[in-house]
């Protein structure tokens, strides 16, 4: 397996964990997600919702793998664009990690105030306050980022053919959908509305697909040709990279 075979997978492997991870996670939430008084109550699902944090924070370290390992092929194409990708996945993992947090100090709360004896309208208040917390990092990490996230690495796969181009095509129409729909969110025009679910389906594909290509097909070798890598160095043993110019950027 050469060397850009083997970045491609790892990419492709971790796109597909961040579904595996994330939409179980989601579901383990469900208990202080839907409940306004959990603060308070018996504490019967921390371990689930503790389960869920770990599944997410699993989540944001693949999706900070999936900009890292493309990173040293889509960059030939465009350095600039590349790290954006890096750089928005990284944005996205650290808002992802807060609205961890805010969870998990629910739980933690509720352990302490039922050990502590803490008024219960009080803390209620402080849990109503931190689920506030976790819906605005939904919101603006997963919510918004991968819309910056499919216009970098979407630009540099459908300029540099590394895969057929209506994979890309598909996150770049789908990005401005999911910028105008997290928007629209912001400033109250709708709350998970239909809107919302058809702006966010083409970033779903767009991300499913490259995951399933990356890990089954892996990048086109006239396009890794055409990007100036070399037989030597597509069977990885360390040839100087090409100059970019700035046609490429």
């Amino acid at each position: 397996m050469t060397r850009t075979r083997r970045l491609a997978l790892a990419a492709g492997v971790l796109y597909l964990l961040t579904f595996a991870f994330s939409i179980p996670a989601f579901f383990l939430y469900e208990p202080v997600l839907t409940d306004p008084a959990y603060i308070v109550g018996d504490g019967g699902a921390d371990t689930r919702i503790a389960f869920g944090a770990v599944l997410e924070m699993l989540t944001a370290l693949a999706g900070i793998g999936t900009a890292v390992a493309v990173f040293p092929v889509v960059r030939r194409q465009s350095e600039a664009a590349s790290l954006g990708f890096v750089t928005t996945r990284s944005f996205e993992a650290a808002v992802m990690i807060i609205g961890v947090i805010a969870l998990m100090s629910i739980v933690s709360l509720r352990q302490a105030g039922a050990a502590a004896g803490t008024d219960d309208a009080a803390l209620i208040a402080v849990g109503q306050a931190l689920i506030e917390v976790r819906d605005q990092t939904a919101l603006f990490g997963p919510g918004f980022v991968p819309a910056l996230n499919a216009l970098c690495f979407g630009y540099v796969l459908f300029r540099s053919r590394l895969v057929p181009r209506g994979i890309p095509a598909l996150g770049l129409i789908g990005a401005p959908l999911l910028m105008a729909s997290a928007i629209a969110a912001m400033f109250g025009l709708h709350d998970q509305s239909v809107f919302a679910a058809i702006a966010l389906a083409p970033i779903f594909i767009w991300e499913l697909t490259i995951g399933l290509w990356m890990t089954f097909k892996g990048f086109n070798p006239s396009a890794l040709a055409a990007l100036g890598f070399t037989t030597t160095e597509r069977a990885g043993t360390g040839s100087s990279p090409r100059t970019a110019t700035d046609e490429d950027a």
